[in-house]
């Protein structure tokens, strides 16, 4: 299947934007056609990274809206636009449903908690870091602090000299 990304705004890389984006559809979604439309503008009046709501459909979502705020370093980016797709996968899964006007996380109800406390968001923050670190290692964009991870041939041959 296809899926389709749109992006507009300002203050943003393209190519990351599309490319994680890709990235991330390729992997956890592949079997399904989405509409997903990446609007960058200023959201630090709302104190936010990162907005994501569906466009079409609550009862089967396809089409997406992400908002992301403008002019963030690379690493934040990329981190906010995998949580906002975090909660795309939640959509299209129907852990994250919306009935009766209400919105689900399973069982739970997300107005029952504080925002910080929805377990949509906790798994959503979860799994940011783990995508960035999976999305950086795979396109050998490695982070200076785990570049030395990388060189295994470099620890093999420690491991000689320390042997003989």
């Amino acid at each position: 299947m296809q899926s389709y990304i749109t992006y507009s705004g300002y203050g943003y890389h393209k190519r990351i934007c599309e490319d994680v984006t890709t990235w991330f559809l390729n992997r956890f979604l592949p079997r399904y056609r989405l509409d997903v439309r990446i609007v960058h503008r200023g959201l630090k009046r709302e104190l936010v990274y990162g907005w994501c709501d569906f466009e079409d459909d609550y009862v089967r979502p396809r089409s997406f809206l992400i908002e992301l705020q403008v002019f963030m370093n690379q690493e934040l980016y990329i981190q906010t636009l995998l949580h906002e797709l975090v909660h795309v996968r939640q959509w299209v899964l129907g852990d994250l449903r919306q009935k009766r006007g209400k919105m689900y996380y399973g069982p739970h109800k997300i107005e029952d908690y504080d925002y910080e406390d929805q377990p949509h968001e906790i798994e959503a923050r979860e799994h940011e870091v783990t995508l960035y670190q999976e999305y950086m290692s795979e396109k050998n964009l490695l982070p200076v602090l785990q570049v030395a991870q990388f060189f295994p041939n470099r620890l093999l041959n420690d491991l000689q000299l320390q042997t003989n």
